[in-house]
């Protein structure tokens, strides 16, 4: 008897769960018909705090242009961008606070617009082998952010979010830096590639969590570069990578590179004093 009473309650909960979803359509297709810009903008409203973020973006759209100048204008519009974020569509969020933010520099919602425009664009930000724009973006939206609001309670966020943006460009560089001098000398000299592209990286972000991969990486570069070289180049070059030795591990003096770091100092020194 108690199997059958669950099973009973089970179904009529799954009924009345449909006929909640279907009255709620039923007043959402009422709105959608409705002239009434009060009745539409409550439900749209309603809809955003019961989390149905796609009609209340959809039903937003049409109130905002015709709110232009009145009392619902500036809230019409961080809400309108806040539905999209909430709905994890970072771009159509990014741009309509882009827009409320410029429209209302000292609006109520500035400061949460400007947050969430750069930390959405943050939590849109790709993979680093991937196109980065979208991470530079961030990095201006999030930036700006701190510039207009620094004592903001969101700016310890938003900090860390550019670093962390910041280290995914490195990273990309330190992949590009890679590349170059596994190529070696491949249709030219890609050692010198792999330098300048990592000692360009280390100049833009010097505090970067790669930077000692990044100095590894030029020590190698210019140690294969001076291995391969043609005799006349070679003295100049291993005299370079000493220097360049040296320049590591005053940086890192407890790599875990040291030992590596070590070894091509002893051939370079070697060939340069036997010479």
């Amino acid at each position: 008897m108690r199997e059958i009473d669950l099973s009973m309650i089970k179904r009529l909960t799954i009924i009345l769960a449909l006929a909640c979803v279907m009255a709620g359509c039923g007043e959402y297709n009422k709105v959608m018909k409705s002239n009434d810009l009060e009745y539409k903008y409550a439900y749209a409203k309603k809809a955003f705090e019961n989390k149905r973020y796609a009609q209340a973006y959809t039903i937003l759209t049409d109130l905002v242009p015709l709110f232009r100048g009145t009392p619902h204008a500036e809230e019409s519009l961080y809400l309108l961008g806040l539905s999209y974020y909430e709905n994890k569509d970072y771009i159509s969020a990014g741009s309509y606070f882009k827009q409320y933010y410029q429209r209302y520099p000292r609006g109520q919602y500035a400061e949460l617009a400007r947050f969430y425009a750069g930390y959405g664009f943050y939590l849109d930000s790709p993979d680093a082998q991937l196109d980065q724009t979208e991470t530079i973006r961030a990095m201006e939206e999030l930036q700006a952010f701190l510039d207009y609001f620094p004592k903001s309670d969101k700016a310890s966020i938003a900090q860390s979010a550019v670093f962390e943006l910041q280290d995914k460009l490195v990273l990309k560089e330190l992949q590009n830096a890679t590349l170059y001098y596994n190529l070696g000398n491949y249709m030219g000299n890609n050692y010198e590639s792999a330098v300048i592209t990592a000692q360009n990286a280390i100049k833009s972000y010097p505090y970067s969590k790669y930077k000692e991969e990044l100095e590894m990486l030029v020590l190698r570069a210019r140690y294969r570069e001076a291995v391969e070289s043609v005799l006349e180049k070679k003295m100049d070059r291993f005299r370079t990578v000493i220097d360049e030795y040296y320049s590591f591990i005053n940086d890192y003096p407890e790599s875990k590179m040291r030992k590596e770091a070590d070894n091509i100092f002893k051939i370079a020194n070697k060939y340069v004093n036997s010479n």
